[in-house]
């Protein structure tokens, strides 16, 4: 289907011009340029597919950019970039120097605020609404559009709590198709399901009860319904809610048949929509898999192993055990804070508990890690699945301040395996009982070993392993990151005059080994695939300047900025971690 509207359409104000009848065929247009540049370049697609109607329905009622549009997490938001100036380059979409696969206020005007985490939006629109009141603009609309999801999230419902008492002109629009990247869970959802239904909701309706002037639900993929709904409410002070009924994917048959797969499916056939295939025969595991296998397998031995996942079953595997032992594993929603301080309510009676979060998200819910879990000493095993660059999503998901945020924590342990074979035994490890909680970082993607199902054996809490022996330099590398220095090494001419130590414990750090290293080396090099302010080569300068050591130490990980999208690799030699650039800082070192 050729582009009659689309092309001419460089911003909002050409949509503007445009008689409301043709907004279907433009909705159509839209929808058709989405599918042929994901099927190519990836993406998040099913999300954005569903708000199709709803994107064209806002920019064309609401005058952005001077009205304040905001995409809670921003997976839908790929057709609001694409009608705001970004159409031509909307092909680099996720790509390093490309334009960013979630909103982000530096690249456009439209993008009001950044956002890549979910349950955002509503306090920020608040912010900007209340900021406007006292700047005298009582005129300016605020817009949050949130999915039933996020929606179910604490901070979405402080915002509410918040904006339900204020007279800020916020418009809060549920974008609810039960579904986040995985079908939502919980009793709001069984709400919004009675809702839909049409059980109850007129006598008992929460929102309302929270003092917004609700109206929905009405068909979010019907343009001219919403369009009308939306200039009703824009005449409407104060805060507002309209609830929309979306199909998520809508527009591809097996988009919306398969919601989940399809909500970033890799490469597809845009014309049928089939997803192409991928040879994986004979390949390693994913290491979201060894987690997800490795603890059914665990748990099937022992009945107190309990896992957590916040909104993540099938992207953490944890589904494995969810299908098996119902009752055993739980997934509590898009609610980090709530899954860590469930995990120690568990451990207190003494239940082995997995909470499997990604790194990113676990930064959510960092006070609970502090003082329900660590102050009270609780051994409660951390999964941080997503450690480390994770390549695309960029720079709202990389999961690299880990190692720095919970190293400086009293009582928490933190490892990092340098391959499959460690998970698994470090999972082993930890449902045999520990005195302390523990934090367990692993990367996105495959690891580097087919045959890893071998006989579990237990790790020594602590202890670093020397993988090379040699006479002149010492590196010291934490996590999988270490199998770049093997790859490094074996490409140079002189490996013999280089050591490796694998420190997989950045705390307890191996003091009596480090000892050794620094009365042998008066050079060491440090690596890690987390921030080094702070991180694992900060604990060896710690060590050494209160052992009054005097070896020199270079330090190498991910710089103190915010790395932006990219492929891993490309963004591992941005870091200068990658081999190739390991083997000309090693070579570099030995000449120094």
């Amino acid at each position: 289907m050729k582009s009659k509207f689309l092309k001419h359409i460089n911003n909002p104000t050409d949509l503007r011009q445009l008689e409301e009848a043709q907004l279907p065929e433009v909705a159509q247009e839209l929808r058709n340029f989405i599918i042929a540049v994901v099927a190519v370049k990836e993406g998040h697609l099913g999300a954005s597919l569903g708000v199709v109607e709803l994107t064209i329905a806002l920019h064309y009622v609401f005058d952005t950019p001077n009205d304040l549009l905001i995409w809670d997490v921003g997976h839908q938001a790929y057709g609001h970039k694409i009608l705001t100036g970004r159409r031509a380059n909307f092909h680099t979409n996720r790509q390093l120097n490309g334009i960013s696969g979630f909103p982000k206020r530096s690249e456009s005007v439209y993008d009001a605020f950044g956002v890549g985490h979910s349950s955002t939006s509503i306090s920020a629109a608040l912010g900007m609404a209340i900021a406007s009141n006292l700047k005298g603009d009582f005129e300016k609309q605020h817009i949050a559009v949130i999915g039933d999801a996020s929606i179910a999230s604490g901070m979405a419902f402080e915002g509410l709590n918040h904006a339900g008492v204020t007279d800020a002109n916020l418009l809060v629009i549920l974008n609810d198709n039960a579904i986040g990247i995985d079908p939502s869970v919980g009793a709001l959802k069984n709400y919004l399901t009675a809702v839909k239904e049409g059980k109850n909701h007129k006598q008992n309706n929460m929102i309302k009860s929270l003092n917004f002037d609700y109206s929905g639900p009405i068909d979010g993929n019907d343009i001219f319904a919403v369009i009308k709904e939306l200039k009703r409410l824009q005449k409407i002070k104060g805060p507002k809610f309209l609830h929309l009924i979306t199909t998520k994917g809508k527009g591809l048959q097996q988009a919306e048949d398969n919601q989940v797969q399809y909500h970033a499916p890799g490469k597809f056939d845009a014309n049928t929509g089939e997803i192409l295939p991928k040879s994986e025969a004979n390949l390693p595991p994913k290491y979201q898999d060894v987690f997800g296998l490795t603890i059914l397998d665990l748990a099937k031995a022992n009945e107190k192993i309990i896992g957590i996942t916040p909104a993540m079953p099938s992207g953490s595997s944890l589904k494995f055990m969810m299908d098996a032992f119902p009752k055993r594993a739980f997934d509590v929603g898009i609610a980090e804070q709530h899954a860590v301080t469930l995990a120690a309510g568990m451990a207190t009676q003494g239940m082995v508990v997995f909470c499997n979060i990604y790194s990113t998200f676990l930064q959510r819910a960092y006070d609970q890690v502090i003082h329900d879990v660590a102050l009270q000493d609780l051994p409660v095993i951390f999964c941080l699945d997503r450690a480390g660059l994770v390549g695309e999503d960029g720079a709202t998901h990389h999961g690299v301040f880990d190692l720095a945020y919970l190293r400086c924590i009293p009582n928490m342990m933190v490892y990092a395996p340098l391959n499959e074979i460690a998970l698994r035994n470090i999972l082993y490890t930890a449902q045999l009982g520990l005195n302390h909680p523990i934090a367990i970082r692993y990367p996105r993607g495959r690891g580097q070993i087919v045959d890893w199902q071998k006989p579990y054996q237990k790790i020594e809490i602590g202890q670093a392993n020397c993988l090379k022996k040699g006479s002149q330099i010492a590196v010291l590398s934490n996590g999988t990151i270490g199998n770049n220095v093997t790859l490094a090494l074996a490409k140079m001419n002189n490996p013999e005059s280089i050591a490796h130590y694998d420190f997989a414990f950045v705390k307890p750090v191996d003091e009596p080994l480090l000892h050794t290293i620094f009365s042998e080396f008066e050079s060491i090099i440090t690596l890690e695939d987390g921030v080094i302010k702070g991180g694992f080569g900060s604990a060896i300068v710690e060590f050494a300047a209160s052992h009054n050591y005097k070896s020199k130490i270079e330090i190498l990980g991910i710089p103190d900025e915010f790395i932006e999208q990219g492929t891993v690799s490309e963004l591992q030699y941005y870091c200068k971690i990658d081999v190739f650039s390991l083997e000309i800082i090693f070579a570099n070192a030995l000449f120094s």
